[in-house]
């Protein structure tokens, strides 16, 4: 009963209202919608915008760190890698008695493979002299590769090297090599690069190097400029 007098009500209400009235209420209506519309989108556009100006100092911070951390990689990694054996360097205080009194294991014949890589920049030509070689633990071996610089102007390069499986990287010794050391080839100069080597003995006395009979050694030639950031080796001797 009391819903049917409310609607009564209402439709009395209405017929009672003049057009002008009717026309000036739905004109405060869309106006207000449109302003509360409008208000809504100007407050997204300025979170959007706050978002954005955020996002964009987060980058030109992290661009700045980077630069700053490129600029001082090689020098820090070269001392690093001086410091571990990694990447090929020789450790610092290189034990050479150890490689004139140690023993050689006839039984554990490992084939060691040869990889060479450039960087997408660099222009020289670069490849190992010999694609493997069967050397046994305590045993020295020594093995080239080859770089020719092809074009008409000086390149100078830098390399480093990684060794796989990366377990058997501690056990790999270099007495030289060629890494970590800026050289610089001449327009069609070709130059062969030693590099001399043994596997310690002590990688008998590993259980995870029981079944290894395989190791490959893998070179990567960078072009060397200011800012190069070279690639850290997997492994740690």
């Amino acid at each position: 009963m009391f819903l049917t007098l409310y609607r009564i009500s209402r439709c009395v209400n209405i017929k009672n209202t003049s057009p002008s009235s009717l026309k000036s209420h739905k004109h405060n209506f869309f106006t207000n919608s449109n302003h509360t519309f409008q208000q809504k989108v100007n407050n997204a556009s300025d979170t959007r915008k706050k978002n954005i100006k955020s996002t964009l100092y987060y980058v030109m911070a992290a661009g700045v760190v980077t630069a700053g951390m490129s600029y001082a990689a090689v020098p820090l990694y070269r001392m690093f890698c001086q410091a571990y054996s990694y990447g090929g360097t020789t450790a610092q205080g290189h034990d050479a008695s150890k490689v004139e009194h140690m023993s050689a294991v006839r039984n554990k014949p490992i084939k060691i493979k040869f990889n060479a890589d450039t960087a997408a920049s660099m222009r020289w030509n670069f490849k190992p002299q010999q694609t493997e070689i069967t050397v046994v633990p305590g045993e020295t071996a020594l093995a080239f590769y080859t770089a020719k610089n092809p074009t008409d102007s000086p390149v100078i390069g830098i390399s480093t090297y990684n060794v796989v499986p990366f377990e058997a990287g501690q056990y790999f010794n270099k007495i030289q090599c060629f890494c970590f050391e800026e050289q610089q080839l001449n327009p069609h100069e070709q130059v062969d690069m030693p590099v001399f080597f043994y596997i310690d003995p002590e990688i008998m006395d590993d259980p995870y190097m029981e079944y290894v009979n395989e190791i490959t050694l893998s070179y990567t030639f960078f072009e060397a400029k200011d800012g190069l950031k070279l690639p850290i080796p997997s492994y740690v001797k």
